[in-house]
């Protein structure tokens, strides 16, 4: 059982100015769509009325005991919190709840596959946050408050970020089935060398984001189940609106992977058929020239008694002999349809 923490302030008061590597930004919501960023000098002694956002960005420095005495939360909560690869997750607890979730980056040469996680703890007076990476859906999430659009509530709080990282989890999962579509069209007209390469990078894509984002349904439907009073009936449906979206994208991976696998099939079928087609070939080549080279070979023979040796027409004669049986066996393989 998790006991009270200290309050942000109390926490900020103990801690020299120096001492706040890893802290982003500190952000006082007053609880009625306003809001302002605070220093920390300012964060010692917030306003009473709303609630203080403390947002963190994990540095290799950046020791546990630091982040618990800023904080003030208790160990446990804070080893949750510097965690890097944590899967998508909802832990509740006496005074508040730990929320984990993942999302990506739409930066210039940004993987797609490269998930971003952002842990958050939510109680009654703040909300603290802590990412390992830089995600652009939580800056987003900033601008937003910097221009007035503040959430008068810490479920409201939630919500609103959790929809900004479904947001761009459907952009990634659009472009994902845009280019197995477009796989699918060029299937049948690309070398099946230069679709190779791009249909691994898919399949990988595919398999991965949805290996980290498919949990992320069940953390938000678990969060929007706490029985506090700063999460509204609007704030839990925007919850399980979220939690439905990703349950939707985890589908459509798993229809771009199916998809994948079916490009595959049909390129292996396509090679398959291209290299039958190549051996009936030169399987024809080789039984219409085996009895050709048979008797050309025989009638190369240095001995003596080869019939028209002493024939001055004689290599004309084999000559025809041998384009006529050529020619009779080509219309025979035509008439079979075996070319």
């Amino acid at each position: 059982m998790i006991g009270r923490p200290a309050q942000a302030g109390q926490a900020a008061g103990s801690m020299d100015r120096n001492d706040t590597q890893g802290l982003i930004s500190i952000w006082w919501l007053d609880g009625k769509g306003g809001g302002r960023r605070l220093s920390w000098e300012e964060a010692v002694a917030p306003p009473p009325e709303g609630f203080v956002w403390l947002h963190f960005r994990r540095m290799d420095r950046m020791k546990e005991e630091w982040l618990r005495q800023a904080s003030g939360l208790d160990t446990s909560v804070i080893e949750s919190l510097l965690e890097d690869q944590a899967r998508p997750r909802c832990a509740v607890f006496t005074e508040g709840a730990l929320l984990s979730l993942r999302g990506v980056n739409l930066y210039r040469n940004a993987l797609p596959e490269d998930v971003v996680t952002v842990h958050l703890w939510v109680d009654t007076s703040r909300i603290v946050s802590v990412q390992h990476e830089p995600l652009s859906a939580v800056e987003d999430f900033e601008d937003a408050l910097g221009r007035g659009r503040c959430p008068r509530t810490q479920g409201e709080f939630v919500a609103e970020l959790a929809t900004r990282l479904v947001e761009r989890l459907d952009a990634v999962v659009t472009a994902l089935t845009d280019d197995a579509d477009e796989l699918e069209d060029q299937v049948e007209a690309i070398q099946v060398s230069d679709l190779l390469p791009k249909l691994a990078v898919m399949r990988r894509v595919a398999i991965k984001l949805r290996r980290h984002i498919a949990p992320q349904r069940e953390a938000l439907n678990h969060f929007s189940l706490e029985d506090d009073a700063w999460l509204g009936p609007k704030d839990r449906n925007r919850l399980r609106d979220a939690a439905d979206r990703v349950t939707r994208f985890s589908e459509e991976l798993d229809s771009v992977r199916e998809r994948a696998a079916v490009i595959r099939d049909q390129m292996v079928d396509r090679r398959a058929e291209q290299m039958n087609q190549s051996m009936l070939v030169l399987a024809v080549v080789t039984v219409v020239f085996a009895p050709l080279t048979l008797v050309s070979g025989m009638f190369g023979m240095n001995v003596g008694g080869i019939p028209g040796s002493d024939n001055g027409e004689g290599f004309w004669i084999v000559s025809l002999i041998l384009l006529a049986i050529g020619a009779l066996m080509f219309w025979a393989f035509k008439r079979l349809r075996w070319i």
